[in-house]
């Protein structure tokens, strides 16, 4: 393979050679292992470079920088074709690092520490609250909570300041539990835990043995 085909085969592989010549080409590569095995490379690295282009907001001027290179590959020797390349991978792998760097990755969380109410004096517990895409996954701890079964249960929720309780979620034992609201706790900004029956009734029984301000100064 010489020096005109390593420059037609990079041509090929992102779409920038000429129709008279890639006719030709195209039939040399399916006639020929090595020639095949040169143009997958060249189409990967396009791919991933293409790819990383995609799924960042790379500045205009440096697209363009990227695009001018491209086309004069034709007027390149093989050498030289390959430190564009190079160079142009290695100014899209900053953009890429600086885009993620910049962008904050990190998700909204608040925590709440849980104290007792006079039905269990020696509950405790906390709460880390996480803002996800389906809602707020609110991961609870607690001690002093016997276990609770045959038809009761206990029931966590956030309440606003004018007391409007909404469920996140019920369990029976209070190790490791997680719960979903679909409130912002920016608005409903207590975390209590009530005990309950399976009774048909969905108002809360009023039996708090837990509750807590979320501190939404920790995010």
């Amino acid at each position: 393979m010489d020096d005109q085909d390593v420059v037609e085969l990079a041509a090929l592989a992102d779409g920038s050679l000429a129709p008279d010549r890639r006719a030709a080409l195209e039939t040399r590569v399916a006639a020929s292992p090595e020639l095949a095995d040169r143009l997958a490379e060249q189409q990967r690295a396009v791919a991933l470079a293409r790819s990383a282009a995609d799924e960042v907001e790379v500045p205009a001027a440096l697209r363009e920088s990227i695009e001018a290179q491209r086309r004069g590959r034709r007027a390149e020797t093989p050498r030289r074709l390959v430190l564009i390349t190079a160079a142009a991978t290695a100014v899209l792998a900053v953009a890429v690092g600086l885009s993620v760097f910049g962008s904050d990755t990190s998700p909204e969380s608040f925590r709440a520490a849980l104290g007792p109410t006079p039905l269990l004096p020696k509950a405790d517990g906390d709460a880390t609250l996480t803002k996800t895409s389906s809602g707020w996954r609110i991961e609870l701890d607690a001690t002093g909570l016997p276990r609770l079964e045959n038809g009761r249960f206990y029931q966590a929720w956030l309440r606003d300041t004018a007391g409007v309780g909404i469920p996140i979620g019920t369990f029976n034992e209070s190790r490791d539990v997680t719960l979903w609201g679909g409130v912002s706790p920016e608005d409903f900004t207590t975390l209590t835990v009530t005990r309950e029956r399976a009774d048909g009734d969905q108002a809360s029984s009023g039996e708090t043995v837990l509750v807590g301000d979320i501190d939404t100064d920790s995010g």
